[in-house]
Parts: C-alpha cells; structure tokens; sequence
C-alpha cells in the first residue's frame, strides 16, 4: 500500500491509500475519491516529503516494536478534527445560501468554460451558469477577465439526483 497526501480544491489536506501510483490515477480518473472534510471531488496529490528509511546498519532497535501500521477502511476517516458548532453552524447556513443561488443558476456541466466565454463576450444570453471545469481552465478564465468563482460545497449534477 501507499500512502498519497491529498488536497481537495478547496485546499483540505488528508491522506489516502492505494495498492499502487496506478490505483490512484485510475480513482481519480472514474471520480471516486473525495475529500472527508467537504466531499469535493476535485481531489489531487499534493507536496509531500517521501518517507525514506535509514540504513539497516543505522537503525535503532527497540525492545517493543510497534505492528506495522495498518490502512484506514475505505471511507474511513482517521485524525479528522471535530468542529465547533459555531463552526458547523455556518457551513449549514453557508450550504443553504448555496441552494438558493443553484436554483436560480444554470447547470453547463463540463461547458462551463466554453459558456462563460459565449456568456462574457455576448453571444449568448447574461444568466447565472454553474458546472464543472478543470483548475487550468479557471485560471485562462480569470485572465481573460471571465469572473468566475469556486462554489464552496460540490454540486450533484441534475441526472445523477435521484
């Protein structure tokens, strides 16, 4: 197993197991991972300092060593902090103020970029869009003078609602 540091886009650092560097990018790719704080999808690996051991002739045994630590259960979340109630609190109410601002916005998708720019530039109609578009992509918006801003909690698109 290895152990990746993970971020989600809204900058959650936590860690995740996987058989393989291919497991991870194969999970990623199909969406399955999401971050245990906020269950954004976007997740990717972040800086991480690799853990190399030392020399057998430089390490020090000790009387009671400890078992091999062993990985989390899928879904599993270890060391996760527990929030204020002020704190959960406004995540509810932050979470609410977004499901009103959905309702009157239009689900793009992956267009999300190509919609804005038509939206921008005047060829199609002024209206609140919201979808899905990659970090590189946002950033080429913003530069273009497109604004745009990250939704803080993940949207479920329409056809995968029950």
């Amino acid at each position: 197993m290895i152990a990746f540091d993970l971020k989600c886009s809204l900058g959650h650092g936590f860690e995740g197991w996987f058989a393989s560097s291919g497991d991870f990018e194969a999970q990623q790719a199909a969406g399955l991972l999401t971050c245990p704080l906020c269950d954004d999808k976007v997740v990717h690996k972040a800086l991480s300092v690799p853990n190399v051991g030392r020399k057998g002739n430089q390490m020090v045994p000790t009387a009671s060593a400890a078992p091999p630590s062993v990985p989390p259960a899928m879904g599993e979340v270890v060391n996760s902090p527990t929030l204020p109630p002020q704190m959960v609190e406004l995540m509810h109410k932050m979470a609410a103020v977004q499901t009103e601002m959905l309702k009157e916005s239009d689900w793009v998708g992956r267009e999300f970029a190509e919609t804005a720019r038509a939206i921008h530039y005047g060829e199609e109609a002024d209206r609140l869009i919201h979808g899905e578009t990659s970090q590189e992509e946002a950033e080429a918006l913003a530069e273009e003078g497109i604004a745009i801003a990250p939704l803080p909690f993940p949207v479920i698109p329409p056809a995968a609602k029950n």
